[in-house]
Order: structure tokens, then C-alpha cells, then sequence
């Protein structure tokens, strides 16, 4: 029944290509164990080479390092080679379930990465996924997360006994008189999943659904197939409606607010996942709150998730990482040489300046600015120029502009979003400004009849 189960689930989804080298990820619990005999028995049909692969997190002292002990053994009994590493998860900052995770993928891609192995197979169960369905669902995960542990992901790793039960794992084990390791762990009520393997589960079963379990497995299925369905249209969406600039993800306010919201919802994540990296810790409060923001036809506002960060400013929301916006706070002053190029820090922007004689030009430059080029008359200049960023206070007057102006109230009138002014480039010449990004030439500077020679700036990028 096992093994049937186990080549349903190869098969559905594609997990094996014939003569691929799989590493197995070998605990030495019961489903790994498991796991492994089982690949082991089904190796021939895809002419599999098999590698058992294990990770000594030293969380349980002894016990970690007799598990280790007991997986090179198996390997050696069973006549296949092991790649086995120790880590020290104890001296991560992080929630140590969570170390001990990102050490295992962290050692996993490693195994991938260096070609050795075209996939690895995780022992992850039936009971697994419904405990992970329910944990998730506690927590207010949505359908994205409700798809939970998926069987086979776009790292390589595959999970054939996700549709088997663990009670079935262990008949396997007995009637082949196979020993298996018991962490000690898992019985340990401080961890969530264990309250909810021990207590929650088996109350549920009791008192409401005997059948729970594969209830909730079946409720992945179904998630799993919405989810794929939605990621090929998120990606379309993405692709129209998400700018990546500068490591933050910009999208339009109004976009949003026009979308379906189940579109939107999943937008906003996608949006999220690119700005953070992942989605660990974000959950559909977040996403809710990030779509109330965007609701309003105008206005500013800020959201906090874990490890990301989404600014609303006019039409734009930034989604970026909280260190990202700290480090892009800082001010710059540099030399601008003529002719030469100043790269704005931070942005891609690159401003230009070239000194031009009117009489080889075809036409006499224009003080009107056009978004990317405005000239100065060489004349009004002392030479020691530069280009810095914006302040607060900065004031001048554009070319045709009836007055002087607060560069800030350009900004506002612009509809220039809050975090593109960090870096705005401003030129100027001594304590006079004579040049502002988009706005052009400070009337007083500006080329005009007579103008002989001109400095040309020009600004190529974006912030």
C-alpha cells in the first residue's frame, strides 16, 4: 500500500527524471528512515543514485550525535555514500526552529549547487501537511499558505510520502523489522507543532472529525492547485504592474485599487516576497493593511511587516527592507567636473555636464527645460561646481517660473514621491543653486539671447 502510494505521488507530479542523482535527507526518525528504504526499493524504475544527507544541529547534545552515528551506519549498511555536516544552531539569534531550518536549505542548496545531486527527497508526511495546513491557519494564513508544504517546489526538493500517512511509515518500518531514532524533541510542548500534533489534532478528531487529517490534506490539494492557477497570473500581473528600483518594488496605488481583490491580495504579496526576499512572517493582516492603505484615492501612510517595509506616497507604494531605507537616508556632495559625469549615490541616475559653443549647435539653446536637458550660461558661473542631494529649505526659481520656490513645494506640485527626494540632485554653484533635477535651470542661470557658451546638463536614469 506504501510503496503504491509513494510511486502515485512520483508520478503525479513528476518528481524523478530517469538516471538522476537524488540526495536524501536522513534525520534518522521514523519518516526519513522510511523514506530512504523506500527510494532505495523504487530506485531501479528511474535508475536513481541515491546519497543520504544529513545534518547534526547539536541541539540535543548526546542525542544529536549518536542520530549522526546511526545515519552514517545505515548509509554503510545500505551501501550508499553520506555527505553528513555538524552546525552550531544553537548560536543563532533566530527562533531556533527556524536556524535549524535555514541551516538545512542552506545545506541543501549547497548539495544542488555544486551538481552532485539533481534533487532531494525530504520526508515530510501526510500528517505533516495537515498539522502545517492547521498551524497556518491558526496563524491567519491564507490560500497561498494553506497550500503548505508543497511537493515538489522550484529548488529541486521533493517530498514522495506526502501522501502517506505516518502511521502507515511506521507499519513499513515493522513489518520489515527496520529501526528507527525517536527525537526527544518532538515530544516537547514548547514548539506549536508538537501542542498541535499532541493536543490539538487528537482533540479535533475526537470531537469533530475522525477524519481531520485527511481533511486538512486535502484541503492543500485543493489550495495548491488554486496557487498554481494564480501564479502564472500573478506573474503576468508582476510584470505590468511591479517596478523593481533602486532594491525597493514600486507599485501604482490606483492598479491596486482597480483589481480584483483576490488579485490584489496576491499582488501585494508577490510584492512583498520581492522587496523581502520571502514571505516568512507575513500574514493576510499585513496584506489586508497594505490594501487599505492603497484604497484611499489620495494620501500618505506606512505599514510595518516582518522584514519589509511598504510606504504609500501619492499614487506609489514603496515596498522595501526596513535596512534599505535606513541606508538610503544619508546625504552626498560631490564635485561635478566639466566636462564630466556625477552618478547620483543610490539611485541609477547619472548627471552629465558639457560645455557647448552656440554657434555649433543647429539651433540656440532653449531655457525651457524638457525633462532631461537644460543650459546654463557659462557666463554667470564661477567653475567650482558640484551636485548634491535636496534639503529641507531649498528654494529657487525655476527658468519661467514668475517666482522663487520652495524645491519642496515643486516636489508636492510634482507629485514627487517622499522617498525619491532623499537623493534628488541639485547643482550648484558656490551656495547658489543653478540646476534641480526635472525642474531645470535657476532662471538667474539660464541661457538666454547673447549666450555664447553653455553648460548643458543633462540627467540619463532613474532614482
Amino acid at each position: 500500500m506504501l510503496l503504491a502510494r509513494v510511486v502515485e505521488t512520483i508520478h503525479r507530479y513528476r518528481m524523478f527524471e530517469p538516471g538522476q542523482s537524488v540526495g536524501v535527507a536522513v534525520s534518522g526518525g521514523a519518516d526519513s528512515v522510511c523514506l530512504l528504504h523506500v527510494l532505495l526499493e523504487l530506485a531501479p524504475r528511474w535508475d536513481l543514485r541515491l546519497t543520504v544527507l544529513h545534518l547534526n544541529h547539536g541541539l540535543r547534545g548526546e542525542e544529536s550525535r549518536q542520530d549522526e552515528e546511526f545515519v552514517r551506519r545505515l548509509a554503510a549498511r545500505l551501501g550508499l555514500a553520506a555527505a553528513v555536516r555538524a552546525v552550531d544552531v544553537a548560536a543563532s539569534p533566530d527562533n531556533l526552529e527556524q536556524a535549524a531550518r535555514d541551516a538545512r536549505r542552506e545545506f541543501f542548496r549547497e548539495q544542488l549547487a555544486g551538481g552532485a545531486m539533481a534533487r532531494i527527497a525530504l520526508g515530510h508526511t501526510r500528517d505533516d501537511q495537515a498539522e502545517t495546513v492547521l498551524f497556518r491557519f491558526l496563524r491567519g494564513s491564507g490560500g497561498a499558505g494553506l497550500a503548505a508544504i508543497r511537493p515538489f517546489t522550484g529548488d529541486c526538493l521533493v517530498r514522495p510520502l506526502l501522501g502517506a500517512s505516518r502511521s502507515e511509515v511506521e507499519q513499513y518500518l515493522r513489518q520489515r523489522g527496520i529501526a528507527w531514532r525517536e527525537d526527544s524533541s518532538n515530544a516537547s510542548p514548547r514548539f506549536a507543532r508538537n501542542r498541535i500534533r499532541h493536543q490539538l489534532l487528537p482533540q479535533l478528531e475526537r470531537e469533530w472529525n475522525p477524519a481531520i487529517r485527511e481533511t486538512l490534506a486535502r484541503t492543500a490539494d485543493w489550495a495548491l492547485a488554486e496557487e498554481e492557477y494564480w501564479e502564472a497570473e500573478i506573474g503576468r500581473l508582476a510584470a505590468m504592474s511591479l517596478v523593481e528600483r533602486g532594491g525597493a518594488v514600486l507599485a501604482r496605488a490606483e492598479q491596486l485599487r482597480e483589481l480584483p481583490l483576490a488579485a490584489a491580495r496576491r499582488l501585494v504579496r508577490r510584492a512583498l516576497e520581492r522587496a523581502k526576499g520571502d514571505l516568512r512572517g507575513v500574514d493576510s493582516g499585513h496584506v489586508a493593511a497594505i490594501l487599505k492603505m492603497a484604497s484611499a484615492p489620495v494620501g500618505h501612510g506606512r505599514v510595518q511587516a516582518p522584514g519589509v517595509e511598504v510606504a504609500r506616497s501619492f499614487e506609489w507604494l514603496r515596498f522595501s527592507r526596513p535596512d534599505a531605507h535606513r541606508m538610503a537616508a544619508g546625504g552626498y556632495r560631490l564635485p561635478a567636473p566639466v566636462p564630466g559625469t556625477v552618478r547620483v549615490p543610490g539611485t541609477e541616475i547619472a548627471i552629465s555636464l558639457e560645455l557647448i559653443e552656440i554657434a555649433e549647435t543647429l539651433e540656440p539653446p532653449d531655457s525651457v527645460y524638457n525633462e532631461v536637458t537644460g543650459c546654463i550660461d557659462w557666463r554667470f558661473l564661477s567653475g567650482s561646481l558640484e551636485v548634491r542631494n535636496w534639503r529641507p529649505g531649498d528654494r529657487y526659481r525655476p527658468s519661467g517660473s514668475p517666482g522663487e520656490e520652495k524645491i519642496k513645494t515643486l516636489f508636492h506640485k510634482a507629485r514627487i514621491p517622499l522617498w525619491e527626494r532623499r537623493h534628488w540632485p541639485v547643482v550648484t554653484d558656490g551656495a547658489a543653486i543653478v540646476w534641480v533635477g526635472r525642474f531645470g535651470p535657476a532662471a538667474r542661470f539660464a541661457a538666454g539671447p547673447g549666450c555664447a557658451r553653455a553648460l548643458r546638463i543633462r540627467e540619463t536614469g532613474a532614482l
